[in-house]
């Protein structure tokens, strides 16, 4: 059995994780989209989060349109196994499963890939993932002790990137329910994670022009928590 495979059947085993954060009107008020776990959810049950979700072993296999730029690549590579392909990949069928909503760039190559299970509906819209799109702003560990643990990189895409309809949720799955565009000035009066909280704030310093240098990294792969930057 390989180290993937004992992860999945340790449910308390770190997995890659990706999460997506769609932002709409910058300029002006931002908004967030945010939908809610189910109340018997093993992980985070009745809070509100943002889609993402584990990488799955496929999404290496699918090939972006364009390539991430060279300093997001490289940080996402820093102290982690999972491709920088793979985990852009995820968020952005996570993105797709969880919201029905489409990220991407129209690509010939989309309908001659053999595709995978997870991916046949998004690759058949003609799209492929792109890595420009996507700006990665952070990156946490859940802690030991916790019934799922992942190490989970945090993305934000602008909703003007989107090829679809960004208030059409039809094509959702039943994951997240009450999909909706949260204002980031009010977003904290929902019942959501702490991590949430803080890559809100971070998303919030960004926006204003005081975030700091680099990409936030609470490490918690063990008893020993550490925050660092990538």
């Amino acid at each position: 059995m390989g180290q993937a495979d004992a992860r999945l059947l340790d449910k308390t085993a770190i997995r890659d994780a990706a999460t997506i954060i769609m932002l709409r009107d910058a300029e002006t008020r931002p908004r967030v989209l945010m939908g809610q776990r189910g109340r018997t959810a093993a992980f985070m049950p009745s809070k509100f989060v943002f889609p993402g979700g584990a990488v799955d072993a496929v999404d290496a296999t699918i090939p972006l349109a364009r390539a991430a730029h060279a300093e997001m690549a490289a940080q996402l590579a820093a102290k982690a196994e999972a491709p920088a392909n793979a985990v852009i990949a995820a968020a952005t069928r996570e993105l797709w499963e969880e919201t029905g909503l489409l990220l991407g760039r129209a690509d010939d190559r989309a309908g001659h890939l053999e595709a995978p299970r997870g991916w046949r509906g998004y690759l058949a819209t003609g799209h492929l993932p792109d890595g420009p799109t996507l700006e990665f702003i952070f990156r946490a560990i859940t802690p030991p002790g916790r019934p799922r643990r992942f190490d989970a990189r945090f993305f934000v895409a602008d909703a003007s990137d989107l090829a679809s309809d960004p208030d059409d949720f039809s094509r959702a799955e039943d994951e997240l329910s009450h999909l909706q565009w949260v204002p980031l000035d009010t977003a904290r009066t929902f019942d959501m994670p702490f991590i949430t909280e803080v890559v809100l704030a971070e998303l919030a310093a960004r926006l204003n022009g005081t975030a700091h240098d680099g990409v936030p990294f609470f490490n918690n792969a063990d008893r020993i928590s550490r925050f660092e930057r990538l």
